[in-house]
């Protein structure tokens, strides 16, 4: 065995690693721990132990497990993995990115100590301001590695994405268990056993707004229902990357889409809304959870949040700025509504767009002018549609079933003196 077999990998360094799959992929080193240590998140996936290797001075790769993050992915991808899925021989060293509290502290372990900086638009957007960058930036370092392996969520077992402030005695626990009903989290399975069979809860607090078929919606209160609304969000943040988080749900409204069983509504998604958005948003924070996605319930609330607005009589924008998969989604949502207006309507101007949708003319511009249909013309813009790209994006999109708001099933209206 070579020098360079035997090196153990440092923090910082990158190397060639194997997926779960056996493919190859560039991996930088966040963390690493002592092989048998559960702090930081779940053990390890497909690694293997040799004999022999509980030395009193660990000096050997085998020692240890690594955090990896494949760069040019996800961080959802990021897990920890033995020295065995690592080519010890292709480890080269990267330039650390300077941080303001790396002397003295342990990286990704319990709750960071700055988790809504002062001025932050409750962890949802960002910021331009210095010292919210600064603490934005930490929080970011101290929250890389995943603290909670996966979850038990009824039938579903879950692997976590993302890093999740739950309290510091759940960190670094392989599974957490999760009442899909009340959404209060335990360690263990013999513990959400005995919740389960004292619990009274079958469906989210707060008022029924949304019923077809199986599918309702709940419009809560953070005010009125601070715990349950504190459980959604710490349970969502282990599929959300956020750079900073929010605490404080009174602010916001909850509108959680449940699908009915005959145990009970259980939760598939939800957004949040500010109640008073200087900015005009009319959605902070949107998620379906992993076991539900790839079955059109992103459209779904995004539809929901827009019928909401019309209702209000006022035009509304998600929470800038969005995450990649964020513009995906809404850019996808805003051209189906924009061409099926199209198809309908013929020729119509942008005001009346904004007025028939919701949607805020510069998403209209921008959806347009990502598929060059905006020009301008005596500083004014101007539609210009084709009517056989528009009925073939139409053709190509509606093969399969598109789930949206159905406003017939809406029983809300806004509260007097918030128009």
């Amino acid at each position: 065995m070579s020098d360079l077999e035997t090196r153990v990998p440092q923090i910082g360094q990158r190397a060639t690693c194997s997926w779960r799959d056996s493919t190859k992929h560039k991996g930088e080193i966040v963390e690493r721990r002592l092989k048998g240590s559960s702090a930081g998140g779940a053990p390890p996936s497909g690694s293997s132990a040799p004999s022999g290797s509980g030395s009193p001075k660990p000096d050997k790769p085998y020692d240890y497990e690594y955090y990896v993050h494949y760069v040019g992915f996800d961080r959802r991808l990021d897990e920890w993995i033995g020295s065995d899925r690592i080519d010890l021989t292709s480890i080269e060293v990267v330039q650390k990115r300077a941080s303001p509290n790396d002397q003295g502290r342990t990286r990704g372990r319990g709750r960071p100590p700055s988790v809504n900086p002062p001025g932050a638009a409750h962890g949802h957007g960002s910021s331009n301001d210095p010292a919210i960058l600064k603490l934005e930036k930490e929080h970011e370092e101290l929250t890389k590695v995943k603290n909670i392996g996966a979850i038990q969520m009824g039938q579903y077992e879950i692997d976590t994405w993302y890093y999740s402030p739950y309290p510091d005695e759940y960190s670094g626990i392989p599974k957490l268990y999760v009442c899909e009903f009340c959404l209060k989290y335990m360690k263990s399975i013999n513990t959400l056993r005995k919740h389960n069979s004292t619990c009274t809860c079958t469906r989210p607090p707060g008022d029924e707004i949304y019923r077809d078929g199986n599918v309702s919606v709940f419009e809560i209160d953070g005010n009125k229902d601070p715990l349950y609304c504190q459980s959604l969000c710490l349970l969502a943040k282990l599929f959300l990357d956020h750079k900073t988080l929010y605490y404080d749900v009174a602010p916001f409204m909850f509108y959680v889409v449940t699908e009915t069983t005959q145990k009970g509504a259980t939760v598939v998604g939800y957004f949040s809304k500010e109640k008073n958005s200087s900015e005009g948003y009319n959605l902070a924070c949107i998620l379906t959870f992993p076991q539900y996605q790839r079955s059109g319930y992103g459209k779904f609330i995004i539809s929901l949040s827009y019928e909401i607005s019309k209702r209000e009589g006022k035009a509304g924008s998600p929470e800038k700025p969005l995450s990649d998969l964020g513009k995906l989604s809404y850019r996808s949502y805003w051209t189906l509504i924009l061409f099926r207006l199209f198809r309908d309507r013929g020729d119509i101007d942008v005001e009346e767009i904004c007025r028939e949708t919701a949607i805020k003319v510069e998403d209209i511009i921008s959806t347009l002018q990502h598929k060059d249909m905006v020009k301008e013309w005596k500083g004014q813009h101007v539609i210009h549609v084709e009517k056989s790209k528009v009925e073939e994006y139409l053709k190509r999109t509606e093969r399969s079933k598109i789930r949206l708001c159905k406003p017939e099933c809406l029983v809300w209206q806004p509260k007097e003196g918030t128009k």
